[in-house]
C-alpha cells in the first residue's frame, strides 16, 4: 500500500516545457464503499444513494454511486499533481455525465489544449476527465492553471 504520509519532492514545471497536446500523467483510483462513507463524513454529504445499497437499488442502480464532488476532487488532484508546487489552479469545471460505482477502477486523464502568456503570466488550458473501465469519459471537464515563466527576454 502506498505511504500517503511520505514527504515527496516538490516538483516545479516550467511554462516553457508545456506544449499543446501534452498528456498529463494519469491517476487511477480504486474507490470502495468505505471510502465513500469516509468522504460523506468529511464533506457532510449524507445523500443515502452514496452509502445505502437499498436506496441505490430502489433508484435503479446496481450499487451505491460515487459522489460527484469526490470525482471533481480527483480531477483537481490530477491537475495539481501535474502542475507542481509553483503552479496555481485558477479554474476547474466538470460535468457529471454518467455514474461511477465503487469497485470499478476509474482513471483521471488530461491533456494540454492551450498555452498563452497574459500580463507576463503563463496560462495553460487543460481538458480533463474521469474514464470508467469501459473507456467512457463519465466526468469531462476543463481547467486553467498559471505556471511561472522561468526564462526572461532580457
Amino acid at each position: 500500500m502506498e505511504n500517503t504520509n511520505a514527504i515527496t519532492e516538490q516538483r516545479t514545471l516550467p511554462f516553457e516545457e508545456v506544449s499543446v497536446g501534452d498528456e498529463l500523467p494519469s491517476i487511477v483510483k480504486h474507490p470502495d464503499p468505505r471510502q465513500l462513507v469516509m468522504y460523506a463524513g468529511a464533506s457532510q454529504d449524507f445523500v443515502a444513494i452514496h452509502y445505502d445499497l437499498n436506496v441505490a437499488r430502489d433508484a435503479g442502480h446496481p450499487n451505491v454511486i460515487i459522489h460527484g464532488a469526490l470525482k471533481s476532487a480527483w480531477l483537481g488532484e490530477l491537475v495539481t499533481s501535474w502542475m507542481g508546487s509553483s503552479g496555481r489552479l485558477l479554474e476547474l469545471d466538470v460535468s457529471y455525465r454518467a455514474i461511477d460505482f465503487p469497485g470499478d477502477a476509474v482513471t483521471c486523464v488530461g491533456k494540454v489544449t492551450g498555452v498563452r502568456i497574459e500580463n507576463g503570466i503563463g496560462l495553460v488550458e487543460l481538458e480533463i476527465g474521469l474514464r470508467n473501465p469501459e473507456g467512457i469519459i463519465t466526468t469531462p471537464g476543463r481547467a486553467l492553471v498559471s505556471i511561472p515563466i522561468t526564462k526572461s527576454d532580457g
